[in-house]
């Protein structure tokens, strides 16, 4: 007879104690380290950077008032300029004050009675685009996660740890771009989901479960590896932009810092020449994206009135048996309420666009207008809420539940 002590047998304090460690490092990879960097800014303001200003003034405070008005009207024209190549016309200064979003301090110089400093400044895309003349709705691509990886050392790192890589792409300025990024914070899960392991597998089923996740349509991997010539000297950044599952290749660029406290400075306009590799491809027509990444292919608004016309005629035995035609039962049309976010007019209008082209939809309109925060939106569609928020999710919009209402957006 088997002693029940011999089969409750107490773990060995080795092995309880290993097992607590393994506990811990997964605890840890999802929630310790230093890593972690919220994108900056994701507004469609117009930004014009590099605005130079030296003001001299009674005190400090008003050199630096005056030093930010300055450079309000020397982005005023150059934004003018960069847009019809002509002189500006002259701008009040409280109507460049109802313009003008934020100052960008890039560097700043202040003395008792002096400010010298490099300033960027952002323009409301909306009320400045019918002064200039111009219409404030862009074309940009589908929603394409951004997943950075920097090659330090000889080993790759992307969300693991806080790199200066995935700095530079969160201080990057995505106003003026037709690309969607969806730029991932690297904090909670995102170190476990999206490694360097990860751009490497070509399989589709899980790539779909990420991008519906994010809330995106394909991926993008741009690369960096560091090459340091000694310790604290000149370091050279070898760039390659790649994208989609397959990981392929665009194109790869070198650049050179002259020290290692000039390196953020160089993986800046990394990521600009990256912007720029992306919306080339983009206006090429190669960066579109991947068709098996689809989650759900909407039936086809001719396949169902095919459907509803089936008149349901057997024919067995050279006999022709006519059954009673087949009934098509419409589904019930209902209203949802819809929030989403509306940075900007052009955003009111694509959303609507894009939840009318659902099948299934009636009608989207937009009862309650919030421009720079959440609007809503009614819906009627043909159907119940799980349908809807199926069909939404199948559009790359990113659904969230809650209490009968539904909140989409398309960002992380």
């Amino acid at each position: 007879m088997i002693s029940l002590s011999r089969i409750l047998r107490p773990i060995p304090l080795a092995l309880f104690v290993s097992l607590l460690g393994v506990g811990a490092v997964v605890v840890a990879q999802i929630e310790g380290g230093d890593r972690g960097v919220a994108p900056i800014d994701g507004s469609a303001d117009y930004e014009v950077s590099g605005v130079r200003v030296d003001v001299a003034a009674n005190s400090a405070d008003a050199a630096r008032f005056g030093g930010w008005r300055e450079a309000q009207r020397r982005g005023w024209r150059l934004l003018w300029q960069r847009v019809h190549g002509g002189p500006a016309p002259g701008l009040s200064d409280s109507a460049l004050d109802s313009i003008v979003s934020g100052i960008v301090v890039e560097n700043e110089q202040i003395g008792p009675r002096r400010y010298i400093a490099t300033l960027g400044v952002l323009f409301d895309r909306v009320r400045s685009s019918e002064i200039l003349g111009v219409s404030g709705a862009r074309s940009r691509s589908a929603p394409l996660l951004v997943i950075p990886v920097q090659w330090s050392g000889g080993t790759p790192q992307s969300f693991e740890v806080r790199t200066e890589w995935q700095k530079a792409w969160a201080r990057f300025k995505i106003a003026n771009s037709p690309i969607d990024y969806v730029r991932p914070s690297g904090t909670g899960a995102d170190p476990l989901l999206l490694n360097f392991g990860q751009t490497n597998r070509p399989g589709r089923k899980w790539w779909r479960l990420l991008l519906d996740q994010y809330g995106a349509a394909d991926v993008l991997m741009p690369q960096v590896r560091l090459e340091r010539i000694w310790p604290g000297g000149p370091t050279v950044g070898h760039f390659t932009a790649r994208y989609g599952p397959d990981n392929r290749l665009l194109a790869n660029f070198s650049l050179r810092a002259a020290a290692s406290a000039a390196i953020p400075a160089m993986l800046d306009e990394g990521v600009k020449r990256m912007d720029e590799i992306f919306s080339g491809a983009l206006a090429s027509g190669r960066l579109r994206p991947d068709a098996s990444l689809i989650i759900e292919t909407p039936v086809a608004p001719e396949d169902l009135e095919a459907a509803a016309t089936d008149t349901g005629v057997v024919e067995e035995d050279s006999s022709t048996t006519l059954e009673a035609p087949a009934v098509s039962v419409p589904a019930e049309v209902s209203s949802f309420t819809v929030e989403f976010e509306t940075p900007d007019v052009a955003s009111v209008s694509s959303t609507e666009s894009a939840i009318k082209s659902i099948p299934g939809v009636k009608t989207a309109s937009t009862n309650s207008l919030a421009l720079g925060g959440v609007s809503v939106m009614r819906v009627s569609f043909a159907g119940d809420q799980a349908m809807l928020k199926l069909a939404l999710a199948a559009r790359g919009f990113r659904v969230q539940d809650g209490g009968g209402t539904l909140r989409i957006s398309r960002g992380q």
